[in-house]
């Protein structure tokens, strides 16, 4: 037999994946906006992140509910936790999306740039680790988890990268200085989601195993 606190638990799941959704298709509208040169692109990125602050709001509640009427078990605990944390990322990763939708907004303004077809994949990366973290956490998957925290350096080349690059536009025309710098911005944002999105799959990894594998608990040549 079923326990109210499963049944709980499996609806905070469902809202929690609907978030989720929610900022991939905010992070995709901001970078079609780029991509496209589109402005129209950025208003649904207003639209998707209105729907994550909701989605904040209604999972903060449900935890509270659930923790002061089900009399949770540790491992009970153990995902609420996960979840309280899961949805504070992306609640701030919604944020994000909204930076990257306004320095997008300001890009579009002036000429257009080929470093922003590096930003498409960098994006495309991000979107992917947000996507499969996702699915890790509806799964319980430990090592699709550990795949999301070895992206993240992937991430972390790609922006180092695209500055590198920019850097040197903005050495040979002044012109396109303004431009560079906004690309710049944008790339930074697509950085910290990607830090977000571990944030989860190490969450996600504690609700599974009750291992704790922040500040260096994660090793990633073991899984290379």
């Amino acid at each position: 037999m079923q326990r109210q606190i499963d049944l709980e638990l499996n609806k905070l799941r469902a809202v929690i994946m609907a978030m989720g959704q929610s900022v991939e298709l905010a992070v995709e509208e901001a970078t079609q906006g780029l991509i496209e040169r589109k402005s129209e692109r950025l208003k649904k990125v207003r639209e998707h992140e209105d729907k994550i602050n909701a989605f904040h709001l209604e999972v903060d509640e449900m935890c509270l509910k659930i923790i002061a009427s089900q009399s949770p078990l540790a491992a009970d605990l153990r995902m609420i936790l996960a979840i309280i944390k899961i949805n504070s990322d992306l609640e701030r990763m919604g944020d994000q999306a909204m930076n990257i939708s306004l320095n997008v907004r300001d890009y579009l303004e002036k000429t257009a740039l080929q470093e922003a077809s590096a930003i498409a994949n960098m994006s495309h990366t991000v979107r992917k680790m947000v996507r499969d973290a996702m699915d890790a956490f509806i799964k319980g998957d430990v090592a699709l988890s550990e795949q999301v925290l070895l992206q993240d350096d992937v991430v972390d080349e790609a922006k180092r990268s695209t500055f590198k690059n920019l850097v040197e536009v903005m050495k040979q025309n002044p012109n396109f200085v303004e431009g560079a710098v906004d690309l710049m911005l944008v790339s930074r944002n697509l950085e910290r989601l990607g830090d977000h999105a571990t944030n989860i799959a190490e969450d996600v990894i504690f609700a599974s195993t009750g291992k704790d594998i922040r500040h260096g608990g994660f090793d990633p040549s073991s899984h290379r």
